[in-house]
């Protein structure tokens, strides 16, 4: 694959030393730091400094007073509370943290998945049927609900309360519920807008608990909105980057007994638990619960107080994991074909991918695996009789949930944000729907949107990688969506060892320049490997990575990119 480099802007050097000095870092941190837009020094000094402090007035949604006090009454007059969420980390680990949360309150509290098969993506009627059954008088819907305009008027007709949290994008029409908390909801004053459902759910917490003075508890829930904000992709940034961070913190130092079983079923270690291994090797496990079976696994073990019990149901979705896995190869390599096929023959600037076979628990993974080979907007849909389901993911700069939105007219239901969505429409309609989706991508995307682009941080020698540097890098941290690691560029670079192979697409080397040695692994890139040949000089981009265990740990190079000086 061919990649355009693009170097971030050059800042005077003066202004990057004063950054550095003020924030005692070095000098590439503060530059590194200004190529992100963090150049001021109250900014850069909170950025690298996450407080608690710093979290928004949960107060500042538009309708948090009245959801707040309308839980406390659920409370006082012993109501049934009726917890819906989505079958995903987020969804699953919001429902996890509201309802362990509200039970620790001496609140009645059931909590519901919906079964992604059969009743599908959203608040499903039949899950407020059986709230009304078991006699809730209040239902709170987590990450779903934004377009639950049927299931509103259904719970008024019930005579239940709806509280909705969600965190998706709103059409044209609202929800007639109880109380709203999105921050796209017109009106809100929230200063930001990009939490998780999960992020959302815990500013729902903090309210209640601001209403009653607790104590400060509550914050042991973030190691839960870490792993839920992280896999959904929600940018790390602002509000979100301190919620990580001390999610993340929470993870290494002190887990729940659920959390311990998923470390222990992928081997993971504490204080060592990063937004990498996060997304790899947990979240697919909560995951896996609701793509190949039941979701109130998750929900279930992530709320557990006992050890052996939440292993044990850790084990069994590390098992459906596995299982999983099979089935993405499998979807993906009938994927592949007709993609290839479909973009080498026309100048379409979007997939559109339908196989009544496809199994719906996995459509999205590899949706994504294509917006990652061919860089456009995907779209795979599988068939339930003559319903087709499908998942959307896109890249950067298209909002795919705009571009469903202008084609409501063909969709039964869709929902999601700019990057990810989900769909249903008769099968019927997907030829129109191509046509229209591929137009919409045509007028969006430019030539520019479609280059493999890697942003550089900094142009950099190795001289200048000293400890003190790689160590203040980690400061950076949490990693993820809007925050990715640190990237540089070095000139003039040879190998000293030739390359080794790792498997059939993989390599490592040892790069030398100006006397400086460092060992770099270059993931699937077995295809540049002539680049670095014959002391060849190349240049190379680049993060770094620590490797090693425990205390013992050695820098080395991940290769983005190799070029030919």
């Amino acid at each position: 694959m061919t990649y355009f480099w693009r170097l971030s802007e050059k800042f005077n050097d003066d202004s990057v030393l004063n950054l550095a000095k003020s924030l005692n870092v070095p000098k590439r941190l503060a530059s590194v730091l200004f190529a992100r837009g963090i150049g001021d020094f109250k900014v850069a000094d909170k950025f690298l400094n996450p407080s608690l402090k710093d979290l928004y007035d949960p107060y500042l949604f538009e309708q948090m007073e009245k959801a707040v006090e309308r839980i406390i009454k659920a409370r006082d007059n012993k109501e049934i509370i009726w917890i819906h969420g989505d079958y995903d980390a987020d969804g699953t680990s919001s429902v996890a943290m509201l309802t362990d949360f509200l039970r620790n309150l001496n609140c009645n509290v059931y909590f519901y998945i919906p079964d992604r098969f059969t009743e599908g993506f959203g608040l499903s009627e039949l899950s407020i049927t059986k709230a009304k059954a078991a006699g809730a008088s209040v239902v709170i819907s987590v990450d779903v609900g934004i377009t639950a305009f049927n299931q509103a008027e259904l719970c008024k007709s019930l005579d239940i309360d709806l509280i909705i949290c969600d965190h998706h994008e709103i059409n044209d029409r609202i929800p007639d519920a109880y109380a709203i908390l999105d921050p796209y909801l017109p009106g809100c004053q929230y200063p930001f807008k990009n939490l998780s459902a999960s992020g959302v759910t815990f500013k729902l917490i903090q309210g209640i608990a601001k209403k009653l003075e607790l104590d400060d508890n509550f914050y042991s829930y973030l190691e839960l909105v870490a792993i839920a904000s992280i896999s959904d992709m929600v940018p790390l940034i602002d509000e979100n980057r301190i919620l990580v961070h001390f999610g993340v913190k929470q993870l290494n130092e002190n887990p729940r007994p659920g959390i311990r079983g998923l470390l222990y079923c992928t081997g993971l270690e504490r204080g060592e638990i990063y937004s990498t291994n996060i997304v790899y090797a947990m979240a697919p496990l909560i995951n896996a619960a609701g793509r190949l079976g039941d979701a109130n696994r998750s929900v279930e073990m992530l709320i557990q107080k006992d050890v052996n019990i939440a292993f044990r149901i850790a084990q069994e979705l590390e098992e459906e994991n596995r299982k999983r896995r099979l089935l993405d190869q499998q979807v993906l390599d009938e994927a592949l074909p007709l993609a290839e096929e479909y973009l080498r023959y026309n100048r379409h600037r979007s997939l559109v991918i339908h196989n009544s076979s496809w199994h719906e628990g996995v459509i999205g993974i590899v949706a994504s695996k294509l917006v990652d080979r061919f860089k456009v907007p995907t779209i795979l849909l599988t068939t339930y009789g003559n319903i087709a389901k499908g998942s959307a993911r896109s890249i950067n700069n298209f909002d795919i949930y705009s571009a469903l939105k202008s084609c409501d007219d063909l969709l039964i239901e869709y929902g999601g944000h700019r990057h990810a969505a989900g769909l249903t429409l008769r099968v019927e309609n997907i030829p129109q729907f191509k046509e229209r989706i591929d137009k919409i991508a045509k007028e969006k995307i430019t030539d520019d949107m479609l280059h493999h682009e890697i942003i550089v941080d900094s142009e950099i020698s190795f001289n200048e990688l000293s400890p003190m540097l790689i160590n203040s890098l980690n400061r950076l941290a949490p990693f993820g969506y809007g925050n990715d690691r640190p990237t540089f560029l070095t000139r003039n670079v040879r190998s000293i060892n030739g390359v080794k192979y790792i498997g059939n697409n993989s390599f490592k080397f040892r790069a030398i320049q100006n006397n400086f040695v460092i060992d770099a692994i270059a993931p699937m890139m077995a295809s540049k490997s002539s680049f670095i040949s014959n002391s060849k000089h190349f240049s190379i981009v680049y993060t770094i990575d620590s490797i090693g265990q425990g205390s013992i740990k050695f820098p080395q190079l991940n290769i983005r990119d190799i070029s030919s000086d």
